[in-house]
């Protein structure tokens, strides 16, 4: 289904690009609708699949700065999209639980962005070269058909730019608020007689909220396409450089209480920081002949990253330590073929879709003292160098076949193979060899039905077995303070059962509601934290089982109604040990089964009512939260909240193109609230304060 939308340091990326957009000369050549995806299925609605998955359209004339996804994720039920006010740190992302835990990146939950992974084969991914500016549409798929992408694939978020079409406008869009916060971007978009293009550049800086947390970010992201030998050939770009954004580490309770503005005192102290840069380029060709459709894609990318933590000298007095900074230079790439065919068994339509991708990465992992002598915070001696290759091979299968009128079935199986292997470059006579190697395998099969109950009305059940390695990250260290990797760690293993009914009436209205469980063996968690560093094990069994409600209704023709409400219970089902305190080397303590998994909150509610009388729209929306348990014991937790925003704006059109202003205005009431948290820290400073009340302002101005 095709719903409309509602409405420095790059420059080898830019001269790239540059004759790509001189050859777009002004054309009226038509080009192909949006294909929404879901569960790899082209050309289906997703209202009749068996599956939980919402298209968010990314409205041009949205309010705010556009730094962050997360902006637009709110009134997604069962998907947890945090803002830090750290960027130095990667937003957390959570799809009914999984990923929760994560205390580094994203994890657990499977992103891509127009197609190429933004998740690496270890199941450890990022979102910070993905843009607003330049995106149509983010798709989130949620429950068993997510095991089809894959390793760490408890949930499914993929970012897709706008195909360019003829007489598209170009924009440039300007925003400013508080903490010195600037956002400038520019998106040229369009078609040729040759090309079609999408290119979105986009400058942000910000002094932060929390002390010590200022940042700068450029990016590009950029779409160009043609027709070529019979099918459609499609370049993808991505550049990112966020250079030393300070990271103001987590606070106690204590601290919370006292000012929540500060930084913890060790991060002045250590400078701590990080510095990303990344690169990479994809190249998509697709192709259809009658019934069938090929496509290959290619990608290859550099991503560097340099962060300095807050670890004492004593700490790294041990001789197996790795250092106070990490220095991280990553290759990668990867291929993805399938074929596709539509037709008809037994005269009712049928779909097939096969495939295989295959990804690697190749990463020199070098680890440094952070200090030199008395002086703290700087790059010294080397205590870490290792190169750590991950690589997958997978094939899939799928089928979706209506077998009577009223009831169709989505099938599909996937085989991935997983291999790791870390070859040690830093040896001496108190640090030994660490090198070694371990490779995963699984099968996960899934299986739905859905039963068109009327018309406007369908039902669907779903069953799936999915899968997640550690990451490096986790295989890093061992837990019994030992030489070379945990290469005891088992990957966790799920299974997953949805029921869900989906109500899309005539006049606009939908109402979705979702019922799940996904019952895990072997879930990974932390064994302990010493010396800055985390361990990682299999604790056993673990369940999350929830509701998931959305409802949506015009109350008029400039009048919409937005509600989404999540009900997650997330609990531990068999009992283990974990550690007390900092410096804890064997886990002493009874985490009893029943006890919540930390990260998750009990209930999530979002509500948005839009008014766009003519040229103006004004919008009033609500964010609330229950509390979130902090550490495995559950001795601490974030207190809930609910949060009021404000936004407004007006276009004017004017002769050579259209003028538009914003504002918004964040946390009205101004409470005081934990915008997110650093599970199971071993200094104990769980907690990360959302800002107060804080305004920003802007112009866009548009032209064809």
């Amino acid at each position: 289904m095709n719903p409309a939308p509602r409405r420095n340091r790059l420059p080898l990326s830019a001269l790239l690009l540059s004759p790509l957009v001189a050859m777009a000369e002004p054309s009226t050549t038509a080009l192909p609708p949006v294909q929404v995806q879901a569960a790899r299925v082209q050309g289906i609605d997703p209202f009749a699949l068996p599956a939980s998955q919402d298209t968010v359209w990314i409205d041009a004339d949205r309010a705010g700065t556009g730094a962050q996804l997360s902006e637009a994720l709110g009134g997604v039920p069962g998907l947890l999209a945090r803002d830090r006010q750290n960027f130095a740190q990667d937003t957390q992302l959570s799809i009914r639980g999984f990923g929760a835990r994560s205390t580094f990146g994203v994890r657990g939950v499977r992103v891509l962005i127009d197609g190429v992974p933004a998740t690496m084969p270890d199941g450890q991914g990022q979102l910070s070269h993905a843009s607003l500016l330049g995106a149509e549409r983010v798709e989130v798929l949620r429950g068993p058909f997510s095991a089809l992408y894959g390793n760490s694939s408890g949930g499914v978020l993929q970012v897709w730019s706008a195909q360019g079409r003829a007489g598209d406008p170009w924009r440039l869009r300007l925003s400013a608020g508080a903490d010195t916060t600037l956002s400038v971007g520019a998106q040229l978009r369009g078609a040729g007689q040759v090309l079609d293009y999408n290119i979105a550049a986009n400058h942000f800086r910000t002094d932060g909220w929390r002390d010590h947390s200022r940042a700068r970010r450029e990016s590009l992201n950029a779409r160009v396409g043609a027709e070529l030998a019979g099918g459609r050939l499609e370049l993808l770009l991505n550049a990112l450089d966020a250079p030393d954004a300070q990271d103001p580490l987590g606070l106690t309770r204590a601290q919370v209480a006292a000012d929540p503005r500060q930084a913890t005192a060790v991060a002045h102290q250590y400078n701590t920081r990080k510095s990303v840069r990344q690169q990479q380029a994809g190249l998509r060709w697709s192709r259809e002949a009658g019934a069938q459709r090929w496509q290959l894609m290619g990608y290859a990318g550099q991503r560097s990253v340099t962060q300095y933590l807050a670890i004492p000298p004593t700490a790294q007095a041990n001789p197996l330590h790795a250092g106070g900074v990490i220095d991280l230079d990553s290759g990668y790439g990867g291929l993805d073929a399938r074929w596709s065919w539509q037709g008809e068994v037994a005269g009712r339509p049928l779909d097939l879709v096969a495939g295989l991708s295959a990804d690697r990465q190749r990463q020199q992992r070098t680890g440094y003292e952070n200090f030199v002598g008395s002086t703290l915070g700087v790059r010294g001696r080397l205590r870490r160098d290792q190169i750590d290759i991950v690589q997958n091979v997978d094939q899939f299968a799928q089928a979706w076949w209506q077998w009577s009128p009223r009831w169709s079935l989505l099938a599909g199986v996937r085989h991935s193979a997983v291999r790791f292997e870390s070859d040690d470059r830093y040896i001496t006579d108190r640090n030994p060899d660490d090198s070694g190697h371990r490779r995963y395998r699984a099968t996960t099969p899934v299986a739905g039905i859905s039963f068109e109950a009327h018309p406007q009305w369908r039902l669907h059940a779903a069953v799936g077995r999915g899968f997640e390695t550690p990451t490096f990250n986790e295989l890093g260290y061992r837990a019994d303070g030992q030489a070379g990797l945990a290469l005891d760690l088992a990957a966790a293993r799920s299974r997953t059962l949805e029921i869900g009914s989906k109500w899309h009436a005539q006049d606009g209205m939908q109402l979705d509601a979702s019922l799940f469980r996904a019952d895990t063996d072997d879930e990974l968690a932390v064994a302990s934290n010493i010396g800055g560093r985390s361990t990682y094990r299999n604790i056993g069994r673990t369940r999350r089982q929830g509701i998931e409600l959305q409802y949506r209704q015009p109350l008029a023709e400039q009048l919409e109604l937005q509600l989404a409400w999540t009900w997650l219970q997330a609990q531990v089902r068999s009992p283990y040990l974990t550690c007390a305190g900092s410096g804890c080397r064997v886990p002493d303590t009874r985490v009893d089964a029943g006890s919540r998994l930390p990260g998750v909150p009990r209930q999530q509610a979002f509500a948005r009512l839009q008014w766009t009388p003519a040229d103006w729209q004004w919008a009033v929306e609500a964010t609330a939260s229950s509390d979130t348990v902090v550490n495995d014991l559950a001795d601490e937790r974030a207190p809930g909240y609910a949060l009021l925003h404000l936004e407004g704006g007006r276009q004017w059109r004017l002769p050579g193109g259209e003028l538009r202003a914003f504002a918004r205005l964040e946390n009205v009431l101004d409470q005081a609230y934990i915008g997110s948290v650093i599970v199971n820290d071993g200094n104990g400073r769980y907690y990360e304060p959302g800002p107060g009340r804080r305004a920003s302002v802007g112009l866009q101005w548009s032209w064809r």
